[in-house]
């Protein structure tokens, strides 16, 4: 049974949120943040800018939990009443904080705008709180911790939460768990949740400290492994032997990166380790496979840029697909992918060049050529080839994209580590 200090629980407060105006990504990274850090989370709670719903999800939340991070009803406004509610429930005065009204205001001066009155009520701050600085917004984050419970508030909007939770409420939370609590992640990509979790199922059943936790997006699988020690180069060292038995198993070869961000930061790492430059031409990807490539910080030393060829006219005058190409075996098929990315490598003068074709839906397929169906080509010195992706019908267009570029992706990095096209 888990011990009590090691489950947390998520309250987002914001009418706006129950009204569907604003997606909830705030609970989904929190989750994702507190996992990491060894905390179990059994609960997420949304409540609407009411003072007396919220003190009652509040008690509800403490009552079970004995960690509760909130978000949102921090602003200058007389419906932002967190603080407030979170300070009666303790018993706890609000008191202007001098150096947090400072900070607001040179906040505001940072970004050349007029402060308003109202923005002083963001630094009452209830007697005996730690302030975590927020150096993205105008709105303190707070931590209490009174009776053997913890509550953090943090502010709603992600630009401002995100950075704050990593770099100010991490280290509190660390500071006050007496262990250090370490993680690794293990990016899969070319096998399913479900056949991870059949291949490691003793693993994933028995693990205790360190546990292994699976997380699933479009078409990757990520394992978490998360150790608690007495220090950080003890619980390294224990997720390090989970790491090697996850390694030195089936789902071993389906291993793109540890503790990587992206398939596509792999992709510009490779690519830079091996001194090698990349070009696309897209049809049913957008543009998508440049894109998430060029989000990367350096990734112009290695990826010399692309072209979206939607119609048959543009692959032919951009990256010379031929007409009889297209005549014989359509936009969407092997050899079309194939002088699609022969083509952009040739114009662009890289080393690679990768393509995408397909129909991503929701219209346009036949029964030969179901929604779904998507070529990949590859381009190299070594040689040409494709991969064909039959995914569902059913799954949204942006899914599609979303893997047939993440699988443009790994065909790239096998080439490049393991000679493969």
């Amino acid at each position: 049974m888990e011990n009590k200090q090691n489950i947390a629980e998520i309250l987002c407060v914001g009418t706006e949120l129950l009204l569907g105006d604003i997606v909830n990504t705030n609970a989904a990274f929190l989750s994702r943040e507190l996992a990491a850090l060894g905390f179990a989370v059994y609960h997420h709670s949304v409540v609407g800018d009411n003072p007396a719903r919220l003190r009652d999800a509040l008690e509800l939340s403490l009552s079970r939990s004995d960690l509760v991070v909130m978000s949102g009803g921090l602003g200058p406004t007389k419906d932002d009443l967190t603080k407030e509610t979170v300070a009666s429930y303790f018993g706890l005065e609000l008191e202007m904080r001098e150096d947090c009204l400072e900070e607001i205001r040179s906040y505001f001066a940072r970004t050349g705008r007029v402060m308003s009155e109202n923005n002083a009520k963001q630094a009452m701050i209830p007697r005996g709180a730690r302030v975590l600085t927020n150096r993205y917004g105008t709105a303190p984050a707070i931590a209490i911790s009174e009776q053997g419970k913890t509550v953090i508030m943090l502010p709603g909007p992600p630009v401002e939460l995100i950075p704050i939770f990593r770099e100010e409420v991490i280290p509190y939370l660390r500071e006050r768990g007496g262990e250090t609590i370490f993680s690794r992640n293990v990016n899969i990509f070319g096998m399913g949740e479900s056949a991870v979790a059949q291949k490691l199922d003793r693993l994933l059943c028995e693990s205790q400290n360190p546990t292994v936790a699976p997380y699933c997006k479009e078409g990757e699988v990520r394992l978490r492994v998360t150790a608690r020690a007495e220090n950080e180069t003890v619980a390294a060292e224990m997720c390090d032997r989970v790491v090697e038995q996850i390694l030195q198993s089936e789902v071993g070869q389906f291993v793109y990166g540890i503790d990587a961000d992206s398939m596509e930061h792999v992709l510009v790492d490779k690519l830079h380790e091996h001194r090698l430059t990349l070009s696309a031409a897209e049809s049913c990807t957008g543009g998508l496979i440049a894109k998430r490539i060029t989000d990367i910080a350096g990734c112009s030393d290695v990826f010399f840029g692309g072209c979206v060829t939607y119609t048959n006219e543009v692959k032919q005058k951009l990256v010379g697909v031929s007409a009889q190409t297209l005549a014989a075996h359509g936009a969407v098929s092997s050899e079309t992918a194939i002088e699609m990315a022969r083509g952009v490598r040739a114009r662009t003068g890289s080393d690679i060049g990768i393509s995408a074709t397909g129909i991503a839906g929701p219209g346009g397929g036949t029964d030969e050529t179901p929604v779904g169906t998507v070529y990949l080509g590859i381009s190299t010195k070594d040689g040409e080839g494709y991969r064909k992706l039959s995914l569902s019908s059913r799954r949204s267009r942006e899914f599609i994209r979303i893997v047939a570029a993440t699988n443009a992706y790994d065909m790239v990095i096998k080439y490049i580590t393991l000679g493969k096209i």
